[in-house]
């Protein structure tokens, strides 16, 4: 996926940045060491062969002069935290940091290197799957959902804080400040940002159930899911994780919107019981609120097509109606 947050280097930078992560004498020559992984949709992923064949993966963050949305700040430093508390707290399969470096001397922005994992990314390849061997691997990635969700921090929101004081006070500056960002680039969503900020406070009432706050993944869809002969190998990209509602967990949201997938064997895995009409209530305001960013972000990402914004506004519409809006 392109997009103006794609940090990409040149091939002297990249050497610079090999040398200091594993010494000067594993640092590839040739011209065939590197290629670009083109899944992600925000840093620029490379895949690298040392010159003692070792592979791996350098994540480089988005360029200091490239806005982002506000939620987007510091992603790469929540990506590495969120990896050693899952690694410490968890026995949930995620990519080693070989290295990690902030200084901003090789490039301008942070950067890591990792192992590259050898295995299939379940979100390219289920289609292909047959649909037992498939759900196998939902239900696997519920139970590995529970488990991240199983991690208890001490405030609602981000990682390394400030918390907020109560998760109705996280969850609403959250969606504020998407609604925010949408409206400093004058970004259409079909429907007016007062309107959706007066719907937010009516129903941000349900939000004061949730009492302890939880690591939440939030980004964890199919295609952030290594596999390999029957099992999950690696759970990859963790640069949105905060501590908040494991409700509003990505493998939850096609309860809302059939346009998501069967949430079924996700479901099942995970142990979720029926949600209660308060759930579903919270369970609609996070997805309007996944919905706004999938609009907006168009906008910062530099999209030079309307496919995903033409998409997230029909969902847009559908969510409004399920909150009883009108819709149109």
């Amino acid at each position: 996926m392109e997009s103006i947050t794609k940090n990409r280097q040149s091939h002297d930078v990249l050497r610079a940045m090999i040398s200091r992560a594993y010494g000067p004498e594993r640092v590839p020559d040739g011209d065939d060491w590197v290629s670009e992984l083109g899944h992600g949709w925000f840093n620029v992923a490379y895949r690298i062969r040392l010159r003692d064949g070792a592979e791996v993966v350098l994540k480089i963050a988005p360029p200091p002069d490239v806005e982002v949305m506000t939620y987007e700040h510091g992603a790469m430093g929540i990506e590495l935290a969120s990896l050693r508390l899952v690694t410490e707290r968890t026995s949930v399969p995620v990519p080693h940091v070989d290295y990690a470096d902030q200084s901003h001397e090789l490039c301008d922005a942070d950067y890591f290197f990792m192992p590259y994992i050898d295995a299939d990314n379940f979100g390219i390849v289920q289609e292909s799957l047959p649909a037992a061997e498939r759900d196998a691997y939902n239900e696997a990635l519920g139970a590995a959902n529970r488990e991240l969700n199983s991690i208890r921090g001490a405030g609602f929101g981000p990682l390394a804080g400030p918390a907020d004081p109560s998760w109705r006070a996280c969850f609403t500056r959250m969606i504020g400040d998407v609604l925010a960002d949408g409206e400093r680039r004058a970004v259409d969503l079909g429907h007016g940002y007062q309107e959706i900020r007066q719907l937010i406070a009516a129903h941000q009432d349900c939000l004061d159930e949730v009492t302890e706050p939880r690591f939440v993944e939030w980004d964890l869809w199919d295609s952030n899911v290594m596999i390999r002969d029957g099992k999950i190998v690696a759970i990859i990209d963790h640069e949105r994780a905060f501590y908040g509602d494991p409700l509003m967990e990505a493998g939850f949201t096609a309860i809302d919107l059939p346009a998501f997938g069967n949430p079924t064997a996700f479901l099942r895995g995970y142990g979720r019981a029926a949600l209660t009409i308060a759930e579903r209530r919270r369970r609609r305001l996070y997805t309007l609120y996944l919905i706004l960013i999938m609009i907006i972000e168009t906008d910062y990402r530099g999209h030079t097509d309307t496919k995903q914004y033409d998409w997230a506004r029909e969902r847009l519409r559908e969510i409004l109606a399920l909150f009883g809006q009108e819709a149109g």
